[in-house]
């Protein structure tokens, strides 16, 4: 490669249309999460905008899945985790040009595909048989169906003991 310039990149645009998940409403928020994005700053804005436009879609793809995936969670726990989500994973084309520096060489263009990833948030969802759908306050647990309802509720009772601590700082701290 040491004969070759890196050139231009093409990537496939981003269209509402192109979302695949069914049955968005006409007027949703669409924030598109990029490598150099802020967490504050798109959290600021989607958290502002929801409470109007009342479902957002996050997209990510390539190095800035995490990173919407984060901005997700973190807006789940604002709106106390009272939203419906579906998540949907696909991809993006890219095609990355390098220029030759010697003439006799030819153009070389490199194909890639990199994951992308969007999720759905609303107060009402009207298919909650989608695939990748998930309700409000559900937990995913990765053990078998015998010992999730114990974790479950061994979970619940760390969380209930966390949040009595908790309150108890605060009131040592408020005195």
């Amino acid at each position: 490669m040491e004969n070759y310039k890196k050139g231009k990149n093409v990537e496939e645009a981003l269209e509402r249309d192109k979302i695949p998940i069914p049955n968005l409403p006409t007027n949703f928020l669409w924030m598109q999460v990029k490598p150099g994005s802020k967490i504050r700053n798109l959290l600021t804005h989607a958290i502002k905008e929801f409470p109007e436009v009342k479902s957002v879609v996050w997209t990510g793809f390539g190095p800035s899945v995490g990173k919407c995936i984060t901005c997700v969670e973190i807006m789940k726990r604002e709106f106390n985790n009272k939203l419906h989500q579906i998540t949907k994973l696909s991809y993006r084309k890219v095609e990355e040009y390098w220029d030759p520096l010697l003439p006799e060489l030819d153009q070389l263009v490199v194909k890639r595909r990199l994951p992308m990833i969007h999720i759905y948030l609303a107060y009402e969802i009207t298919n909650v048989d989608e695939l990748g759908y998930q309700a409000p306050g559900v937990h995913i647990s990765f053990n078998d169906s015998n010992s999730s309802s114990k974790n479950q509720n061994r979970n619940n009772s760390e969380i209930e003991h966390k949040r009595g601590k908790k309150n108890k700082r605060n009131k040592v701290n408020n005195n």
